[in-house]
């Protein structure tokens, strides 16, 4: 058995390939990297079998997302920890070491990740994970270091071990018996959310999540879709009413999601104004989807209810973010309410 696989989820990535996997494999342990081909149709199973052939290639027979795509691959890697890692990060020397080291002390720890900082703004914190990741009440996600699309410079002000809600799918690092026995990543959600959704599971199960600050990467972001395309939009909106629908505590269940209700009528009416007519219609088919789709996801919840050992969550804050950063102007971590309470 390896002690670490790193696992990279490739689909049509083959340039990505050849700028960040060498750095990988120099970094990370030739033995111990994974390249899992989501079907790609460009390139880059050529590009692995003759430029990389001491990597180990795993050829999916479609493209199953980002989530089914990790679930697939790890079912077939026997390994104490998975990495899941993008394509579109670049690793620097020793990244593994202060994750593995954080994580063989701490049993009660499912999981980690390193401090991400943007590729093209190497000074800054990247928007997908940051120094680690919050969750308010009504299920808007940020981080130390972003807040919406506020990133901060890293001034070291976040270079704490910190326990967190939700670790980035950009560079996660899991304990594979606690990825297989919470059922993995949700591969009805195809894309975003997935992550978040997998480690509230966790810490409701009582597992820990951190930040390891010790250990950065670069991200570079936004590879698959642009941030504000409508496809993306749609996926960030159904995905996080699911995500609410399947772990919620039964008492806030109908009050969040009334909440909610209004909160995406709010977004569309403001896609609307601004003549953006793809990412309206994008936030009323997620709407729209989730409703069809929830009876399926039934018995997802009550399974996850009823191995739920924590239903108050100190990292799922009590506040809510909207107001906090657009009413408030509270644009940094260190400004929100919970840091001063």
């Amino acid at each position: 058995m390896l002690k670490t696989a790193v696992v990279i989820l490739n689909y049509n990535g083959a340039e990505m390939l050849r700028q960040f996997l060498p750095g990988v494999l120099q970094y990370s342990g030739f033995d111990s990297v994974f390249v899992v081909d989501n079907a790609s149709n460009d390139n880059s199973l050529e590009v692995l079998k003759y430029e990389f052939p001491v990597v180990k290639t795993i050829i999916l027979e479609k493209n199953f997302g980002f989530a089914g795509g990790y679930n697939k691959a790890i079912q077939q890697i026997d390994a104490e920890y998975i990495v899941l890692l993008n394509s579109d990060v670049e690793v620097t020397e020793n990244w593994l070491n202060p994750l593995e080291a954080f994580m063989d002390c701490h049993p009660e720890v499912a999981a980690c990740q390193p401090k991400i900082r943007s590729f093209q703004k190497r000074d800054f914190f990247e928007y997908a994970g940051a120094s680690g990741g919050f969750i308010d009440r009504f299920g808007y996600p940020y981080c130390r270091g972003r807040i919406m699309n506020t990133l901060e410079k890293d001034n070291s002000q976040y270079d704490t071990i910190c326990s967190v809600f939700w670790a980035t799918g950009a560079a996660l690092m899991i304990r594979k018996m606690d990825y297989i026995g919470v059922g993995g990543l949700d591969d009805r959600f195809f894309a975003h959310m997935e992550e978040i959704d997998l480690c509230w599971r966790l810490k409701s199960r009582g597992r820990e999540i951190f930040c390891i600050p010790q250990s950065h990467v670069y991200h570079v972001g936004g590879g698959t879709l642009k941030k504000e395309s409508p496809s993306k939009t749609y996926l960030n909106f159904r995905n996080n009413l699911l995500m609410l629908y399947k772990n919620l505590p039964e008492g806030e269940l109908n009050p969040v999601m009334r909440a909610r209700s209004f909160l995406d009528f709010v977004a569309w009416l403001q896609y609307i104004v601004k003549f953006d007519w793809g990412n309206a219609k994008a936030v009323f088919r997620a709407r729209r989807d989730f409703k069809r789709m929830k009876a399926d996801f039934a018995v997802d919840r009550a399974t996850n209810l009823s191995h739920c050992i924590v239903s108050c969550i100190p990292e799922r804050t009590p506040f809510f973010l909207l107001w906090e950063y657009y009413f408030k102007s509270n644009k940094t971590f260190e400004l929100l309410s919970h840091v001063n309470n």
